[in-house]
C-alpha cells in the first residue's frame, strides 16, 4: 500500500509540474489565455484586443493559411493599433474590392518560421544592432533594440512599432503583439 501511495504521489507531482510548465508558457492577450496547443487563429479569435485583426484576416481569406502547419511568426497589431490609422482606412481595407491590398498588409506582418524573442535578440546581436526580416508578402522589416530589454520594428516607410507582448506561443508558430500597424511600400 505504501509503494502505491508513493507512486500516486509521484504521478500527481509530475502532473502538477507539467500543468505549471504549461501555465508558464501560456500568455494572456486581450484578457484571455492563449494556449500553446492551439493554432494562431484558434487563439486570436478569443483576444478582445484583436477583433479588428481577426475581421481583417477573415476578409482577406487568410484563416485557412494561418491555421496551417506553419510555422509562422506573426506581429499582431491590436485594435488600438488599427485605430491609429487615418480615418476610414480600416473600413476601406475591409471592402471586398480591397482584398489584394488587405492581404498584402496582413502578410507583411508575417515572417516564415518561429522567431521567438530569443531568436529575434540573436538576430539583432548578430546583425550588430539591427536585423532584417523578410515577410511573407516579400517586404522587409527591421528589428532593433530600444533600450536594454525591448525590441522595436521598423517598416519600409520608416514607421516604428513596439512589441508590447512577446512569445505568445502557438502550435503553428508564435505571435508578438505590436502597438502599430506595419505598412508595406
Amino acid at each position: 500500500m505504501k509503494v502505491r501511495t508513493i507512486v500516486l504521489a509521484g504521478l500527481m507531482a509530475a502532473s502538477i509540474a507539467a500543468a505549471g510548465a504549461q501555465e508558464k508558457m501560456m500568455v494572456m492577450v486581450g484578457g484571455e489565455s492563449m494556449f500553446p496547443t492551439k493554432n494562431i487563429i484558434a487563439n486570436a479569435v478569443n483576444s478582445k484586443d484583436h477583433t479588428t485583426l481577426v475581421a481583417a484576416v477573415k476578409a482577406a481569406g487568410l484563416v485557412e493559411t494561418l491555421q496551417g502547419a506553419g510555422p509562422f511568426t506573426v506581429f499582431a497589431p491590436t485594435n488600438a493599433a488599427f485605430a491609429k490609422l487615418p480615418a476610414g482606412t480600416v473600413e476601406t481595407l475591409l471592402k471586398p474590392e480591397s482584398k489584394g491590398t488587405l492581404t498584402k498588409v496582413l502578410t507583411y506582418h508575417v515572417v516564415a518560421g518561429r522567431l521567438d524573442a530569443e531568436a529575434l535578440w540573436k538576430k539583432v546581436r548578430d546583425g550588430k544592432g539591427t536585423a532584417e526580416l523578410t515577410t511573407v508578402s516579400g517586404g522587409k522589416l527591421w528589428v532593433t533594440m530600444n533600450g536594454p530589454k525591448n525590441l522595436v520594428l521598423k517598416d519600409e516607410n520608416g514607421m516604428w512599432t513596439e512589441i508590447s507582448t512577446y512569445d505568445v506561443m502557438q502550435s503553428n508558430g508564435v505571435i508578438h503583439v505590436v502597438t502599430s500597424v506595419l505598412m508595406p511600400r
